[in-house]
């Protein structure tokens, strides 16, 4: 009897479905069974409000998961950065694939670097985080730069530039790259300048910790080197005790001698969103061995992060 196509809970948007896509071309090389795509719509999607306002953390996240636990789905895809920090006590995160570059982008008008965006340009992004790094880039190198919050997908947020209502758009490069147009960017921001958000350009597979067999044959998408790096960005969030709203970055980079991945060096920001203070430090160390070790790591680098008066930022919201 031929087995029944596993059901994949995906969000609607354009790149939810590409990403989807990849995760279900994976999974039917690894089981060889058929996966099919089951469409689901999560508050996120439909709320015109902006991420800080209504929660942020887990908004395109909780009905995936509610179809998950109900039988709807067998397993979901998310954008990992998406994800709360908490897991849920009968889900588990069966895999997390090799990581797509975790950098922001610029797509500009008329090809503009951010280093040359004009006086006065206008610059959108619905993240916080990206607005505290780049306000404060923009001071630093003498640059007059009006941030303006945006929410939608891809195409809302370029039709904006399209349109001339804004000189520019800030995105994730990763999404870019699903959907193939990394040839709208103008600029691949510098993680120097701008650290992208805990677990950018990863993606997470879930399913129920009950459907252990699942489980395992998930598994082998999982990715062991993003796994470390990812749990150690979001161990710093967490930490830090901060929302995917919050003005925090982070970014793990795995080293190695030409050979073999010997050290990880993690970074993390945190920021008002006027860029007027950022708390910014970093910790390079042997690759953790293990998960626990992964988190202690992030939550170590938070602790000296709060000592340095990261604590006080974390009420910061983009308005």
């Amino acid at each position: 009897m031929t087995e029944r196509a596993l059901r994949l809970g995906t969000r609607r948007s354009k790149l939810a479905m590409a990403q989807s896509g990849h995760v279900a071309d994976a999974v039917r090389r690894a089981t060889g069974r058929a996966v099919e795509l089951v469409e689901i719509t999560t508050y996120g999607d439909v709320s015109r409000e902006h991420l800080a306002q209504i929660g942020g953390t887990g908004v395109f996240v909780v009905a995936l998961r509610e179809a998950l636990l109900r039988g709807e789905v067998d397993f979901a895809v998310h954008s990992l950065k998406d994800l709360p920090t908490t897991q849920h006590d009968d889900l588990v995160l069966a895999a997390i694939p090799k990581r797509e570059d975790p950098r922001d982008v610029l797509v500009a008008r008329d090809g503009l670097t951010l280093d040359r965006l004009p006086h006065g340009a206008r610059v959108g992004t619905g993240s916080p985080r990206r607005m505290a790094q780049l306000n404060a880039y923009a001071r630093s190198h003498g640059l007059e730069i009006e941030t303006v919050p945006i929410r939608g997908n891809i195409d809302t947020r370029v039709g904006y530039v399209r349109n001339g209502e804004l000189d520019a758009v800030v995105l994730a490069a990763a999404g870019l790259s699903r959907i193939g147009r990394t040839d709208e960017v103008t600029d691949f921001l510098s993680v120097d300048s701008v650290l992208p958000a805990p677990g950018q350009g990863a993606l997470a597979v879930e399913c129920t910790a009950a459907n252990a067999d699942l489980a395992a044959a998930l598994a082998e998408l999982d990715d062991p080197h993003t796994r470390v790096a990812v749990t150690a960005e979001r161990s710093l969030l967490a930490a830090l005790e901060a929302g995917c709203s919050a003005p925090v970055g982070a970014l793990a980079d795995l080293l190695d001698d030409g050979q073999a991945v010997t050290e990880m060096r993690l970074r993390g920001v945190v920021g008002t969103t006027d860029g007027t203070t950022l708390v910014q430090l970093s910790t390079t160390g042997p690759v953790p061995a293990s998960h626990d070790e992964a988190i202690a790591v992030g939550r170590e680098l938070a602790s000296e992060m709060l000592a340095k008066g990261a604590a006080g930022l974390m009420g910061e919201r983009a308005h």
